[in-house]
């Protein structure tokens, strides 16, 4: 077995939340039962993927607000959100509400840059301003300053007999602004993260430097070694620094035959975009980890991003049936997880 001295803190899963188009409600509602298991199987955090426009969940600050009605412990998180689509002060009032509602369990991770497809669709999301938006840093630079209650305008006070007005974005959930994360694939926004105050979501996707060799474990070890040294010397007291690894892992420990040749296959599919970078940007994908939940340790004690930290959200397969979820999180839950020298809460 693998050296566990440096047990795994913290044990958290992503899922996109798929449904049919046709009846939608049954896949929002397979995703809340997911989060419901993983709170009784003792997973720190569940994460949300955001889809627009798509067949995956587009509103997961809704979806949190609903899970966190249906739980009481574990923590709630998106992985990402992408900020070309929001408006920072809206987006802001929604999750410190959700927080709110939740007891402090949220986790907003966010994403910067232009919307996917955005020719398509800026018509309708900026008809008066698409062409002067800006989806940069600055975007989100305002979100984190609206959640942490910096004020909005001057104006505040009594107005008529009922009415009074607040200076900032109510609810204010104070400790939500040390739960922001930010999504980074290159070294640039992982320094830009480190230096901004926000917790870093390190994934199965990374954009290596020009003058980088293509390995994908080696380029995430030094993105999250630069995100932390640009923390250190930031001099931001949102809170401690976390860093997350998040890799797409398939225990098969109690699967049956078929679902060990379903997942095969899945895997088999997607490995080939592994060997090479792709696209204009050379991004790089991680191979995905199936195996039983011994052999996965084994191989994630051997990868040096995730040698680098001490919490996780590993990310479920996509277009799985929940029956396969539910043998997944067990496995990861019951066997992966103390593989690596996680306990899980209670």
């Amino acid at each position: 077995m693998p050296d566990s001295s440096q047990p795994l803190r913290k044990l958290g899963f992503l899922t996109i939340g798929l449904f049919d188009p046709a009846e939608p409600a049954a896949g929002h509602e397979s995703t809340l039962q997911v989060i419901a298991l993983g709170e009784q199987l003792g997973f720190d955090s569940a994460w949300l993927r955001h889809r627009h426009l798509q067949f995956g969940i587009s509103s997961p600050v809704a979806v949190m607000a609903a899970a966190s009605q249906r739980t009481s412990r574990i923590e709630l998180g998106t992985a990402v959100t992408p900020m070309g689509w929001e408006n920072p002060l809206r987006l802001a009032e929604d999750l410190a509400t959700v927080d709110l509602l939740a007891g402090g369990r949220i986790n907003p991770g966010l994403s910067v840059g232009e919307p996917m497809h955005y020719e398509t669709v800026k018509h309708e999301l900026y008809p008066d301003s698409a062409e002067l938006e800006d989806f940069g840093y600055a975007r989100l630079d305002r979100l984190a300053r609206l959640i942490a209650g910096e004020p909005v305008r001057e104006f505040s006070g009594k107005q008529g007999v009922v009415e009074e007005f607040s200076n900032r974005v109510e609810p204010h959930s104070a400790g939500l602004r040390a739960r922001l994360w930010y999504g980074a694939a290159s070294r640039k926004s992982a320094i830009w993260a480190g230096a901004n105050g926000f917790n870093l979501l390190s994934s199965s996707v990374i954009f290596p430097e020009t003058d980088e060799e293509p390995a994908f474990a080696q380029i995430q070890q030094s993105q999250i070694r630069a995100y932390r040294e640009a923390a250190a010397a930031s001099g931001q007291s949102h809170g401690p620094a976390r860093v997350s690894q998040g890799l797409v892992v398939i225990p098969t420990d109690s699967a049956s035959a078929q679902q060990r040749e379903k997942y095969r296959r899945y895997v088999d599919e997607r490995t080939p975009r592994t060997r090479t970078p792709q696209g204009p940007k050379g991004m790089l994908f991680a191979p995905d980890l199936m195996g039983t939940s011994d052999e996965i340790a084994e191989q994630l004690y051997a990868h040096a991003g995730f040698r680098e930290v001490d919490e996780v959200a590993f990310a479920l397969p996509f277009s799985f049936d929940h029956g396969d979820y539910i043998q997944i999180l067990t496995d990861i839950a019951t066997r992966l997880g103390p593989a690596l020298g996680w306990a899980p809460a209670r």
